[in-house]
């Protein structure tokens, strides 16, 4: 197979990798891609935002299937331009898509069906009406803003003083774009937080490995909220009885709803789920793989994901074999520093080639730019550090390991990425 994957991070990066050595693919293509991601793919431009410049990019390349990596493209429709022009890709329609574009379709959606998830509180449509709201409610509570928001448009907070600054930023000053027109208001739940993504054909539905994220900039789960600064899978990271109710009570439950009203979901289905007294309960969906969760889960994979992405696409999930590595995989991310605030771009980075020497580790490009046979720096989160080994802490190990060989002016990574889970299986 000739394989197009669209987008141009991290993710991008470990799907382009894993495909690469996949015994039945011939030629991978990442558009836009980046400078790191040119090792495993052919980059080629494109313009996210365009779903018939995509679909004429498949067709020129003539790619025999195309996945998408980002949110962005699912939420604009381009699932149904590639359905309009009978070409192959995986991912999810515009209108299944709203799950992760919109918070408050979400909630509905949970709340109809019956889902388990955190109460909602209010629904604001203006700043007005959320500064009244925060008046009103009970203290911590969670704010959402509506849309698209790159990982940044949650706030956990204890204090009306937090919530306000956060509608003024969002809201009056629309530091989050278009995604921070409305709010969502729902109470806060206690528990530990799990990544599960299922593939799903319109059928059948595969779960891959669970996984946990690091949402926050600082160690010990501190500062403010990002896209993600680490990841690591276990297979111990639930134990089969958990994972058994969370498909019986979520993931099935939400592809009987979705059926229910109307809608076929094809692609992955990213269910962020927080383990509470009561049982697990849905705190977001992403109509995508996750990011960082995708390094850490493909470096487990131990079959050929494009056979996988294929079967997706015609129906035939259940006539896949899905294996996997024993052990562990652990992500950390190296970001700008200031991230997820202000940065600087431009920073050279040293180390690539030392780092590639630690066993068991990869380094994926996340946001990276080639000038001259050297990389640079050019977003927030920069570089996913990520190995696979047969512990947890010997993944760690070999993880940070490779972190210390990179270097680049203000670079920023969390030290205690994969400790919570020691932290708890050890009873501290």
């Amino acid at each position: 197979m000739k394989i197009l994957v669209i987008g141009g991070g991290g993710r991008e990066h470990a799907l382009a990798w894993r495909l690469r050595r996949c015994a039945s693919v011939q030629k991978v293509w990442c558009a836009p891609g980046n400078g790191g991601i040119a090792q495993d793919a052919e980059c080629v431009p494109a313009d996210l935002g365009n779903s018939g410049e995509l679909a004429d990019l498949a067709e020129r390349l003539r790619a025999d299937l195309t996945v998408v990596g980002p949110e962005q493209p699912l939420v604009l429709g381009v699932a149904d331009e590639f359905s309009r022009r009978r070409l192959r890709l995986v991912g999810p329609s515009r209108k299944c898509a709203q799950l992760e574009g919109s918070k408050i379709f979400a909630k509905q959606f949970l709340e109809r069906h019956r889902i388990p998830t955190a109460r909602m509180l209010a629904v604001c449509e203006s700043a007005a009406d959320a500064y009244r709201v925060i008046e009103s409610v009970e203290w911590p509570s969670v704010m959402k803003a509506d849309g698209l928001c790159a990982g940044k448009g949650v706030l956990v907070s204890g204090s009306r003083n937090e919530a306000r600054a956060f509608v003024e930023n969002v809201m009056e000053k629309g530091t989050l774009g278009d995604g921070g027109k409305r709010m969502l208001f729902e109470e806060a739940l206690q528990g530990q937080e799990l990544s599960l993504i299922v593939l799903a054909d319109g059928q059948h539905f595969i779960p891959l490995v669970p996984a946990r994220d690091h949402k926050r900039a600082l160690d010990h789960d501190q500062g403010p909220n990002t896209g993600g600064m680490g990841a690591y899978s276990i297979d111990s990271l639930i134990s089969k009885d958990l994972e058994q109710r969370i498909l019986d009570t979520v993931v099935r439950p939400t592809f009987e709803g979705l059926a229910a009203d109307g809608l076929t979901y094809r692609g992955f289905l990213y269910f962020g789920l927080i383990l509470t007294p009561e049982g697990p309960k849905v705190l977001e969906f992403n109509c995508r793989l996750g990011d960082p969760e995708t390094q850490a889960i493909v470096a487990r994979m131990d079959f050929d994901l494009a056979e996988g992405l294929a079967a997706t696409t015609e129906g035939a999930l259940d006539q896949v074999r899905f294996a996997w590595k024993p052990g562990a995989s652990l992500c950390v991310v190296m970001a700008s520093g200031g991230y997820p605030g202000k940065y600087e771009v431009g920073k050279k980075i040293e180390g690539l080639e030392e780092a590639a020497t630690i066993p068991n580790a990869v380094v994926f490009h996340a946001a990276t730019e080639d000038q001259g046979g050297y990389y640079y720096t050019c977003s927030g989160r920069v570089l996913g550090v990520t190995a696979c080994a047969p512990t947890l802490e010997a993944a760690r190990s070999a993880a940070y390991q490779a972190v210390g060989k990179i270097h680049f002016d203000g670079e920023h990574h969390r030290s205690d990425i994969g400790l919570a889970y020691k932290a708890s299986a050890t009873g501290d």
